[in-house]
């Protein structure tokens, strides 16, 4: 059975990732990259390198976007040379970028307008995941368009979970990053706190990965902390925005995330300070060189 064209927009911590993965199933690719230089590998397994997201999606039956965030996803859509300005009726858009539900409903409607549907499918995961095609889709939209992209995204994924109406994925990926975000910054200062009790950290850090604070996040990246080691799985800047963009839709249902508030500023902090093209880990720094009282 002949394979979909696809375009890919946006190839960085994830995309890469995933373009690699379409290409190793098969799938004929266009791709597309602020920075040329990052799509220039890809050539070499077989992809098209588009100057532009126009350029990408001409053509192609399903066009999938993996972009840092709203603004950007924006440009790619919908600006001077955007990927709606070549698609054509029927083709597939979906939107894997971690972005606001109010971005999702506006990019519907304009697909709708050019005779697209939309699904919104961001991952959970990280570069690693991304890499071994070990991704989980969290997906909302209509049955129908979703049953037509699912092998497509197995091939770059373990799982693809229909969530419900559009939108349903981009809520859940907030409340997913929200969750880890304040994990994130706890597990910060409490690492950093106990480092300074002369407490002896390996042993304190098991004891924590054993006991009812583990989890797979605090495992992996009190690792990191511990090690120092901040190669980018998830970049910090990232998730400042993640936790603005969780308020922001938490505030429309009346919930007001405290705990995401203190968890974004100590990550703003952290990337005003230098560290926010580094790995979300990277904030126990910030901890860890505060002056004592």
């Amino acid at each position: 059975m002949e394979k979909e064209t696809v375009a890919l927009l946006g190839l960085g911590t994830m995309g890469a990732g995933m373009a690699a993965n379409l290409l190793k199933a098969g799938y004929p690719l266009a791709v597309y990259n602020r920075t040329r230089a990052k799509a220039e590998p890809l050539a070499a397994l077989g992809a098209r390198v588009c100057d532009t997201p126009a350029e990408a999606a001409k053509g192609a039956q399903v066009v999938i976007s993996m972009l840092a965030d709203d603004e950007a996803c924006r440009e790619a859509w919908v600006g001077s040379s955007g990927a709606l300005k070549s698609i054509t009726d029927g083709v597939l858009l979906i939107e894997c970028s971690t972005v606001s539900p109010v971005w999702i409903a506006e990019l519907a409607g304009l697909a709708k307008s050019a005779g697209a549907e939309l699904v919104d499918a961001p991952v959970t995961g990280s570069r690693i995941h991304a890499e071994g095609g070990q991704l989980n889709f969290l997906a909302g939209g209509s049955a129908e368009a979703l049953a037509t992209v699912t092998p497509l995204l197995l091939s770059m994924g373990k799982e693809v979970q229909h969530l419900g109406p559009l939108g349903s994925g981009a809520k859940l990926k907030l409340i997913n990053n929200f969750l880890c975000g304040v994990q994130a910054a706890s597990l910060a200062e409490g690492l950093a706190w106990l480092e300074r009790s002369g407490l002896d950290r390996e042993k304190s850090i098991a004891i924590l990965k054993g006991g009812a604070p583990g989890s797979p996040l605090l495992g992996s990246l009190s690792t990191r902390m511990a090690n120092s080691d901040y190669t980018v799985n998830f970049a910090l800047k990232l998730m400042s925005k993640d936790l603005q963009y969780a308020c922001d839709a938490a505030a429309e249902t009346g919930i007001d995330l405290t705990t995401a508030t203190n968890a974004r500023a100590l990550f703003e902090r952290a990337a005003e300070s230098g560290l926010g093209e580094k790995d979300m880990s990277s904030v126990v720094e910030l901890v860890r060189n505060s002056p004592c009282n």
